[in-house]
């Protein structure tokens, strides 16, 4: 593999542990700020935010030139946000902070995924780009505990310090490893947007929403969950988020395992388990040894949704693979914004630090049914087609043999 994909993995290394080490210091965020706990949650809200409305319009505004400039405006971006949040002086400040460094996350994949398979033989482009989206699972397992560990031992704004230095050395490598690639030729905004008239298109948007959103309403507010009702120490969140990442890679690859094979069966059987565990969750966060598996499973059915999400998107949107890409992990995040929000809701209605997990369980229990809806269109659109074909084809048995 070129060691472009290096650079291109640590990026993501530094973009997923911003996105996620946000949670392991949300109290103290929230304490040094003077806020509570539901208007820190507003730290992942905005972040998520800022991907669903970044992803489309930076990934539009990256046709304009060549990829490899793209790339570095956006690690730039990204340094900027992580900068301007470890220094805020206040808690609207660092929410600004979040978002700018947002901005860089949907279109850096949505680019780096076209830039990672231009790198390589058409047989190996899969495996360049998992190679690139590695470095967002990595961040799950070393970055985000590292940095709730520097967080809780030198102070919150240590660990976006070090986050932004992450962003230099990705913003770096990209500069010297990525060789330049010609500006896209021939693009044109309608017909990426073409795409979106698929309802099919929607529809699988909509299940990413809801799929993963369900993950973020539970590990949103893991750490005053863990803490408050489990009785954990502070010190435990650390090696609690390892198990999470460590779910999510297992999960990542499952789905990607998988994917090709059973998507639909799949997606029912991942969404299905996920809302139960988190329904489960109200229940086993009471007892450490429960409360952790949970965590692991949590962390691996939810990601076992992302490949054949992903997948399904594209599949459906074929013609504007790009775009399409970049928007689906935009929807992703307005998941995450939605579940985070609606579990500051229930918290701050007075129904415990557990409610959140109801909230996730009716989300991946809602992206499920769609997912069924999905299923069946897709099935009567196929029949309706085979129908068309077959009535006009002509009946060769009314043909002579002798013609």
């Amino acid at each position: 593999m070129p060691l472009a994909l290096l650079a291109l993995a640590i990026g993501a290394f530094g973009i997923g542990t911003t996105e996620f080490v946000i949670m392991g210091l949300l109290p103290d965020v929230a304490s040094d700020f003077g806020v509570s706990i539901p208007m820190a949650g507003f730290l992942v809200t905005g972040y998520a935010l800022g991907v669903v409305l970044g992803a489309p319009l930076m990934t539009i505004l990256g046709t304009r030139v060549s990829r490899k400039r793209m790339l570095m405006v956006l690690m730039g971006l990204f340094i900027a946000g992580n900068v301007l949040s470890a220094v805020a002086p206040s808690f609207g400040v660092m929410l600004a902070g979040r978002v700018v460094a947002s901005l860089a996350h949907g279109a850096f994949f949505g680019i780096g995924s076209v830039v990672a398979a231009g790198l390589v033989a058409p047989e190996k482009k899969a495996g360049a780009i998992a190679m690139m989206f590695t470095g967002l699972t990595v961040a799950n397992v070393v970055g985000v505990p590292l940095g709730t560990y520097v967080g809780q031992s030198a102070g919150w704004r240590a660990t976006f310090f070090v986050v932004a230095a992450l962003g230099v050395v990705g913003l770096l490598g990209v500069a010297k490893l990525v060789p330049e690639q010609p500006k896209p030729e021939g693009v044109r905004l309608r017909h990426e947007l073409a795409a979106f008239r698929n309802v099919q298109v929607l529809l699988a948007m909509a299940m990413t929403v809801l799929g993963f959103g369900g993950v973020f309403a539970a590990i949103t507010y893991i750490t005053p969950m863990m803490t408050e009702v489990t009785g954990f120490a502070d010190s435990s969140v650390t090696w609690l988020l390892v198990l999470f990442g460590l779910g999510m890679v297992g999960g990542n690859l499952i789905g990607g395992k998988f994917a090709d094979r059973a998507l639909m069966p799949l997606l029912y059987v991942s969404l299905g388990a996920l809302s139960l565990v988190l329904a489960l969750f109200t229940v086993t966060a009471h007892n450490t040894v429960t409360a952790a598996i949970t965590i692991v499973l949590i962390g691996a059915l939810g990601f076992a949704t992302v490949p054949p999400l992903q997948k399904r998107v594209l599949d459906q949107a074929a013609g504007a693979p790009t775009l399409a890409s970049a928007v689906n992990i935009g929807a992703f995040n307005l998941g995450n914004a939605l579940a985070a929000w609606l579990g500051g809701m229930v918290i701050a209605a007075g129904f415990g630090y557990t409610a959140p997990n109801w909230v996730g369980a009716a989300l991946a229990a809602s992206a499920l049914g769609l997912a069924v809806v999905s299923h069946l269109l897709e099935r009567r659109t196929a029949t309706a087609h085979s129908r068309v074909v077959t009535a006009s084809t002509p009946d060769t048995a009314a043909v002579p043999a002798n013609h």
